[in-house]
């Protein structure tokens, strides 16, 4: 386990976080920096943009040298388990279709960096445990797809469902996997290619609220983190599910909190359930950022969505700079609910989840204000969340509530 006296974190002197490596989220079979990964994949070619945050590709379907193509995969990760594990106690088969939400977003909000936030085609594949998952759980994420991209149309942004498939693989799927894969074509000349340099600010873009097109509060939880959330948080009576983890996981880091899904978690006077807050659906930000780019494509520096390695994820996309993140958003209820559950230190709550911004854009003074305004029309808060620094390596320093921490 990797808890740390409190007086540590507090401590005046940054807590340099490669000194000690995460052990709790290794612990649960899964990494957030994926860094075996990034190993295996560190011989193959980049794209024509080594700094894109998705990986460019020249125009295969067009040939038209003047345009790029993009495809981009992911999954709503283990939140599918946390998701079984909530209807299997409620039988709601409409958290399923917020799942269908976190794994478009996962991939839209990655295209969104680089620029491409229209006309994009998307395909999913759903692997399931048919003695576990019935086909009305499949009817559910169709349809959670299908509203999502009904509400980003009304936004002007158009997504395409070009099918996909659903595969019965019981014998290697445990419950539920659901994976999107997106396509994109976008001309170079509105590509948005990470140049971060020294004097940037950096905006951040709340991950929590309730923006203009979500009809509930959204607690900012995202889909990073929650193999790590789930077993932090929930009590050990959910370890009589088995199916719901990795057999291969050590008992005692297995379902290591205080709260069932039906809880109520209190924080500043308000009431939340622990369910809902941890299977929040993943806020996009294409509307917003779809009005703010088209606009000041000149000005804005990078775009990082702060998944995989949540706050240290820029460091995979700079030079030798510094990143100071010191005046984050107020931690929000779910993130304090994590925390006070949590067996992961300060400092590896930060690399693992966003802990209240989830989007960050890094520009200069005046368009960092347009951004800000912008934000406040689709009601989401935004705030300069930090700067850039000229530095000897690509490093990131958050100064927060929790501490001071320095990732190298």
């Amino acid at each position: 386990m990797c808890f740390y006296p409190y007086n540590l974190v507090a401590a005046s002197v940054p807590f340099t976080f490669d000194c000690i490596m995460s052990k709790r989220y290794q612990s649960l079979g899964v990494s957030a920096g994926k860094e075996d990964v990034h190993h295996a994949i560190r011989n193959l070619d980049k794209g024509l943009f080594e700094k894109a945050f998705c990986k460019v590709l020249p125009d295969f379907t067009g040939f038209d040298s003047s345009y790029v193509n993009f495809i981009h995969a992911d999954t709503a990760g283990t939140k599918t388990s946390l998701a079984y594990l909530d209807w299997k106690e409620t039988n709601d088969f409409s958290i399923w279709e917020r799942i269908a939400q976190d794994a478009l977003v996962m991939n839209l909000d990655d295209l969104a960096c680089v620029g491409c936030f229209d006309n994009i085609i998307i395909s999913s594949t759903i692997g399931r445990n048919k003695h576990l998952i019935p086909g009305k759980v499949i009817e559910h994420l169709i349809q959670g797809t299908e509203n999502f991209v009904s509400k980003m149309n009304e936004f002007g942004i158009q997504i395409h469902s070009g099918g996909g498939e659903t595969a019965d693989v019981g014998d290697i799927v445990r419950t539920i996997d659901v994976g999107i894969t997106a396509f994109g074509r976008l001309q170079k000349q509105n590509l948005v290619i990470n140049k971060i340099e020294a004097g940037d600010l950096i905006v951040g873009l709340a991950s929590f609220g309730q923006s203009i097109y979500e009809s509930a509060y959204n607690s900012g939880i995202g889909s990073n983190g929650l193999t790590a959330a789930r077993h932090d948080v929930l009590d050990k009576a959910y370890a009589n599910t088995e199916e719901s983890y990795a057999p291969q996981t050590l008992k005692e880091y297995i379902y290591t909190g205080s709260f069932h899904l039906s809880d109520q978690f209190v924080t500043n006077g308000q009431s939340y359930r622990v369910g809902d807050l941890l299977l929040s659906p993943t806020r996009t930000y294409l509307p917003l950022l779809k009005s703010f780019v088209m606009n000041n494509l000149n000005t804005i520096h990078g775009i990082i969505h702060c998944t995989g390695g949540a706050q240290t994820k820029v460091k995979k996309f700079i030079e030798p700079l510094r990143i100071v993140k010191n005046n984050l958003f107020q931690i929000p209820p779910v993130f304090e609910l994590i925390r006070t559950q949590s067996l992961c230190s300060p400092q590896e709550l930060y690399e693992v989840y966003n802990m209240g911004h989830r989007m960050e854009v890094y520009t200069n003074t005046e368009s960092a204000d347009v951004l800000m305004k912008l934000a406040a029309d689709y009601n989401i808060e935004a705030k300069i969340i930090g700067h850039v620094e000229k530095a000897k390596q690509p490093e990131v320093l958050i100064q927060s509530e929790l501490g001071e921490f320095l990732y190298i």
